[in-house]
């Protein structure tokens, strides 16, 4: 597990989504997670679906199902997984910017609620199925953010968890630095490894079904990225001034991109999508 410099609380994540809620909108999307290029000719919108997709896939579900949706940002997989699949779908997150514009774009059959998914107040047992899209990351206790999903599942249930990475082994010093760097400049209380991720769920009574390394199909999302971040820094004077503003908490995640880009080349991070599951 590598972890930051700075300790990175609840509050401090809320408020970097708060804080740069509009350039997220503008420069990741509404999905606000990596793409998933599939066979490499999608659009980045296609490819931010695409990612979604193999969650859903991976989960199984089907028609009347009650999901819960760990993390879920702008709500847009959540909408997205309502419509298609048919499922009554719980969507949480710990940024008031963010609830405001998923309650602002409400659809029938998803529920928003602002709350710290360690504490949830859902039920035992309420769902059949729960997923987790880059949001684990931001969640210190990964102990108890598993035990929390374990607890709330029904007997059979599944649990899908897409995570940044650190990679498995050793960390060459360079990369160790690029990584303690995005944890902190990220606000990750921690990046762990492949198998620190199926060591904490076994801990919390999940078996292991399935993992799935992607990094090679989603790391260009970050030269996407980089890309547009550039373009609105030439052209759109409000992304100069906040990195300008001396009272700016968050501006240093621009040079996140950066070093993102440069750990997946490096190897030095991964990407995986984990799919867990709860004793019938």
């Amino acid at each position: 597990m590598i972890f930051p410099s700075a300790d990175q609380t609840s509050a401090a994540v809320a408020l970097h989504y708060n804080e740069l809620d509009g350039f997220y909108r503008e420069i990741w999307g509404d999905h606000v997670h990596h793409g998933y290029w599939r066979t490499g000719r999608e659009t980045s919108a296609e490819a931010a679906e695409a990612l979604s997709a193999l969650v859903a896939e991976r989960l199984g579900l089907g028609r009347g199902m009650r999901v819960c949706d760990i993390g879920c940002g702008y709500g847009e997989t959540a909408r997205l997984f309502a419509s298609r699949y048919g499922v009554a779908l719980d969507g949480v997150t710990i940024s008031e910017s963010q609830f405001q514009m998923a309650a602002a774009r409400n659809a029938p059959g998803v529920s928003i609620s602002l709350c710290d998914w360690l504490q949830n107040g859902f039920a035992d047992a309420s769902f059949d199925r729960a997923y987790a899209i880059e949001s684990s990351e931001h969640i210190a206790d990964k102990a108890r953010f598993f035990a929390e999903a374990h607890r709330v599942l029904r007997p059979g249930g599944r649990l899908a968890v897409c995570a940044w990475l650190a990679k498995s082994g050793a960390l060459g010093r360079v990369d160790g630095i690029l990584l303690e760097r995005i944890c902190r400049y990220g606000r990750l209380p921690g990046m762990g490894t492949e198998e620190d991720y199926c060591a904490l769920a076994k801990g919390a009574g999940f078996s292991v079904a399935r993992v799935d390394d992607i990094s090679g199909q989603v790391s260009r999302t970050w030269a996407i990225c980089i890309r547009r971040s550039l373009a609105k820094l030439a052209s759109d004077r409000r992304y100069r001034a906040f990195l300008l503003d001396g009272g700016a908490h968050n501006k240093a995640f621009a040079a996140t991109l950066f070093l993102i880009l440069a750990a997946y080349r490096t190897g030095a991070m991964r990407y995986c999508v984990f799919t867990f599951e709860k004793a019938a």
